[in-house]
């Protein structure tokens, strides 16, 4: 299984931007549109289709927004202020802002954090609202020993602290559900009931889950049903093909069109990203794939 780089880190990198990121043996994805000008009009518009950056770590965040807008994709994810100004100027929407949060590791459910991430998100969620945005990153941390009651109540304690703050500026914080069997070991928020607990814990409708549909078909499977039992408390969707989190293609065991159309059934508004590692040597035609994929 090829090698890819860890989330963790390069999150750490992107906590209040983009990373400064070589362009060094990439093609120019101005080039690569001209093979499909017209895809951005095929899209049947059912999915708002986003992509994250940091999985594409041979493009600068400029390309990337050059390809997506040819695509039909109108979000990045998983960018921090010093980024906006970039997709402000292609249009693009900020899909899930980040750069409040500590770390994947240390988050919510631990109080010895709650001061720094009250100050953090305290000091962001006005910026994410200035901007013109809506949705704001966090995380549960990794368990250490704790019970996950525990450290449902006091991630339920800590949020309560920012979310009226949330609420005046209409930003939806999104916990991310990601899976402790592989990728994050000892990840609490790693099951979506946990998560939908702690959504209605703290009596916000500016608190809710981005569900990783990748992460969560290697840690409970049963996407569909969840999905369906489980919408209104999921504000975005990622993608990734399983095993190995490469494209989301016929390689791999999940069956996206299917899924897609399940999330279109609930009534689904928000964002759904593309977040896999390519694994071919032409990551722009693996992406413009995958949204071909989602475009249900």
């Amino acid at each position: 299984m090829p090698q890819h780089p860890n989330r963790r880190t390069v999150i750490k990198n992107v906590l209040t931007g983009t990373a400064a990121i070589t362009t060094a043996g990439m093609f120019n994805p101005l080039a690569a549109s001209a093979a499909d000008t017209t895809s951005a009009q095929k899209l049947k518009g059912n999915i708002n289709h986003s992509v994250c950056h940091w999985c594409f770590n041979g493009l600068s965040l400029e390309e990337l927004c050059v390809a997506a807008k040819e695509m039909g994709i109108t979000g990045i994810d998983l960018i921090g202020p010093q980024g906006w100004p970039v997709l402000k100027k292609h249009g693009l929407e900020s899909a899930m802002c980040n750069g409040a949060e500590i770390s994947l590791t240390e988050g919510w459910n631990d109080p010895k954090y709650h001061a720094t991430l009250i100050k953090n998100y305290t000091e962001m969620i006005p910026r994410v609202a200035k901007a013109g945005y809506k949705n704001l990153i966090c995380f549960s941390g990794n368990r250490n020993g704790m019970d996950d009651a525990t450290g449902l109540k006091n991630c339920a304690e800590g949020l309560k602290k920012v979310l009226p703050l949330a609420e005046k500026h209409k930003v939806v914080l999104v916990m991310e559900l990601l899976n402790s069997k592989v990728d994050h070991k000892d990840y609490m928020c790693d099951h979506t009931a946990w998560g939908v607990e702690l959504a209605k814990a703290t009596g916000s409708e500016n608190f809710k889950l981005l569900y990783d549909i990748y992460h969560m078909q290697i840690d409970e499977g049963d996407v569909i049903r969840t999905i369906k039992d489980s919408h209104p408390y999921i504000a975005h969707y990622h993608t990734a093909g399983v095993p190995g989190r490469h494209e989301i293609d016929e390689t791999q065991e999940l069956n996206y069109p299917a899924i897609m159309r399940a999330i279109k059934d609930t009534g689904f508004k928000g964002f759904v990203a593309q977040e896999f590692i390519p694994a071919q040597p032409d990551k722009l035609a693996s992406l413009r794939a995958a949204i071909k994929i989602c475009d249900v």
